[in-house]
C-alpha cells in the first residue's frame, strides 16, 4: 500500500505553502500559492481532504 504526506513547509519569501508528497518522493500536488498565514494553509490541505477524496476525472483539449 502506497501513502502520501502533505508537508507543511515556509518559502523564501516567508509565506507557508504545502504539498502532498507520495512516498517514493514524488509530488503529487502542492498549493499553487503562497498564505501569509500558516492556519490559511492549514485549511487549504483541510480543504483537499474534505473535497477532493472521490473526485472524478475530465479529460479535456487543452
Amino acid at each position: 500500500m502506497s501513502h502520501a504526506t502533505f508537508e507543511l513547509y515556509e518559502d523564501a519569501a516567508g509565506k507557508y505553502r504545502w504539498r502532498l508528497v507520495h512516498d517514493n518522493g514524488n509530488i503529487i500536488a502542492d498549493s499553487g500559492e503562497g498564505y501569509v498565514n500558516e492556519s490559511d494553509a492549514r485549511n487549504g490541505i483541510h480543504s483537499v481532504r474534505t473535497n477532493a477524496p472521490e473526485a472524478a476525472t475530465v479529460e479535456t483539449d487543452d
